[in-house]
């Protein structure tokens, strides 16, 4: 199968994207920061921000040292002549393997979210074709189609291929030698032939029109080796990608070997690609091998670090903590770093403030986990609702509410006997007490027995309802409040970061909810009961339970009254629960016990 490619582009484009790729060529690898010390990863990363090794090295207190730079490890270390050998011919077709398959899809999503970092390379994204591109550096070989255009003085188009003696052939010019030319070398070089015969009024174009197609052996360590389609364009990442990528488990992401017969033409470290974007110009030709070698050292980096990952490391190479820190970037919140060593027979832990955790060893299977261990000096309270202060407030670490208190300056409309006080803390142990309630009440509802089919098929529609209001149930946000009384218990209660205080305001409102017709604000007025407030909003509905009424006071506070109580007082919320009707006793039980507490953790009334 032969995959055609665009033309070349345009000599002006051509030249800038040539200048760009020299001038980062040849820009000067930068020396780390004084004071880091030299280890492994400077034979694994030849460039990086100074800036940042030198706020790692900061960080790991290395504030001292002989400041060389790391030594570089060549991206690709070639051991074969770069003239690109004969295409191998390989007997038999190459097996159909498409990279959108399920199991195929299957393999990406796991090479998605694995820890090995590395593995994320390979999603199936460098397997798809795309768009046709020449690389300008890439090296003409035999069976390359090249566009060759003459006009003025002398006609001729034709799209010629490269011969086995790597040629092509003009009329009356004769043959051309292009094996081993770069692609950005082709124009001048079919321009200078013409010369030769042409003198003047004949003017020449020449393009790389295809790419020689070729199968690559994908072996070793990948997740599904084989031989794969592809054109001597196709880099090292494509096949590799073809194969469902390098088994995290167990290949290794910093020696890939690339081979031609029984020679190793380069050992590619996938590590610089990821850390600098650079990969290697190999062109590949039919029978070529990509061999996946064993993994080698891993060390496994968790917690407060920007790059949370397994990494690799060389199997002779003895790598420190700062060379983890130099890969994993640990957060600025990160003070402390707790080693767990896996060599030997015990299990040892290692923990260390990061400034004094230097250059420690560590070895292949150890656990680095980057923590925050940093002490409380202040907290922020937030003021909402109606008063004259701020709206928020630095207090010394261990303030009480007390102290809070005497700061705020009330209005005349201020409530400042209903406090109210919003807690994350308290709002999440509420959430965690609700789904626990619904798991319970949702696996009593699917493990009901019944006694014949009639009542099977009774309690299946029931717990069909039963199941469509845990899930609405589980939606709802509780309000975290917490219920602060009044006098001394309630100064001395000791404030916690991000609280959020809320004032009252003199409304004079009743908010009427739940199983009513209407629910509504009602005006508050001295001496109506609670069945007068729900009458003004419309009365009850059918699925209300007349008896069960729950007060929500303005500072937090609940209590059921009943129909004729009289203790509804300004700004209360007066909530109305429905009433259930279900075959289950104990499941009448758990639902009753779950709207109260959807009542008092959220006030809202769920129905049915």
């Amino acid at each position: 199968m032969r995959r055609t490619c665009r033309p070349m582009p345009s000599p002006g484009r051509l030249a800038l994207g040539l200048s760009l790729a020299f001038t980062a060529l040849a820009a000067p690898l930068p020396a780390l920061a004084q004071g880091l010390p030299p280890g492994v990863m400077g034979q694994m990363l030849q460039s990086a921000d100074p800036a940042t090794l030198a706020a790692i090295a900061n960080a790991m207190g290395n504030t001292g040292g002989s400041g060389t730079s790391l030594p570089a490890m060549p991206l690709a270390v070639p051991t074969a002549s770069p003239n690109p050998a004969q295409p191998v011919p390989v007997d038999g077709a190459a097996p159909s393997v498409a990279p959108g398959n399920t199991a195929a899809s299957g393999q990406y999503v796991a090479n998605a979210v694995s820890p090995v970092f590395g593995a994320q390379l390979f999603t199936g994204a460098f397997a798809r074709a795309g768009a046709a591109h020449f690389n300008p550096d890439y090296v003409i070989i035999p069976g390359d189609q090249v566009v060759l255009r003459l006009w003025g003085a002398f006609q001729y188009a034709q799209v010629q291929t490269v011969d086995p003696q790597g040629n092509v052939f003009l009329p009356n010019i004769g043959p051309i030698h292009l094996a081993g030319v770069r692609n950005q070398d082709l124009q001048r070089v079919i321009t200078g032939a013409a010369a030769g015969t042409f003198r003047s009024n004949v003017y020449v174009y020449a393009s790389l029109a295809e790419a020689q197609p070729v199968r690559v052996f994908v072996g070793g360590f990948v997740r599904r080796p084989g031989l794969y389609d592809g054109t001597s364009m196709d880099g090292l990442l494509h096949y590799l990608d073809a194969a469902g990528g390098i088994d995290p488990d167990r290949g290794t992401f910093i020696d890939v070997e690339v081979k031609r017969g029984e020679q190793v033409r380069a050992h590619v470290n996938l590590y610089q690609f990821l850390f600098r974007g650079v990969m290697p110009p190999l062109p590949l030709a039919d029978g070529d091998v990509i061999f996946v070698g064993p993994r080698q050292q891993t060390v496994t980096v968790l917690g407060l670090a920007n790059n949370a990952n397994v990494f690799e490391f060389p199997r002779n190479a003895h790598p420190t903590t700062a060379d983890v820190a130099l890969l994993a970037g640990p957060q600025p919140v990160a003070t402390h770093m707790r080693i767990t060593r896996a060599t030997g027979p015990i299990r040892n832990v290692d923990y260390r403030p990061l400034g004094e955790a230097g250059a420690l060893p560590v070895g292949n299977g150890d656990t680095i986990e980057f923590t925050s261990d940093q002490k409380n000096g202040t907290i922020t309270v937030r003021i909402e609702g109606e008063h004259e202060s701020r709206q928020e407030y630095v207090l010394p670490y261990g303030a009480h509410l007390g102290d809070l208190l005497r700061q705020i300056r009330f209005s005349e409309r201020s409530d400042a006997t209903s406090i109210q006080l919003f807690r994350q803390s308290v709002k999440d142990r509420q959430k965690t007490m609700l789904d626990a309630s619904l798991h319970s009440l949702e696996q009593a509802a699917l493990t009901a027995r019944s006694g014949t089919n009639d009542e099977s098929q009774l309690r299946h529609n029931e717990a069909d309802l039963i199941l469509q209001w845990i899930d609405r149930a589980r939606k709802v946000q509780p309000l975290g409040q917490v219920v602060i009384g009044q006098g001394p218990a309630r100064d001395d209660l000791l404030l916690e970061n991000g609280d959020l205080l809320r004032v009252p305001t003199r409304d004079g409102l009743v908010l009427v909810s739940g199983e009513v017709l209407f629910p509504n604000a009602v005006a508050w007025q001295a001496g109506l009961d609670a069945t007068s407030y729900v009458e003004r909003a419309g009365g009850f509905t059918q699925k209300s339970a007349a008896r069960r009424i729950v007060v929500a006071h303005a500072d937090g506070s609940f209590e059921e009254v009943a129909a004729q109580s009289r203790a509804v007082r300004s700004g209360d919320d007066l909530l109305v629960l429905p009433r259930i009707d279900t075959k289950s006793r104990q499941i009448l039980k758990d639902m009753t016990q779950i709207l109260y507490q959807i009542a008092v953790s959220a006030k809202v009334v769920l129905g049915l």
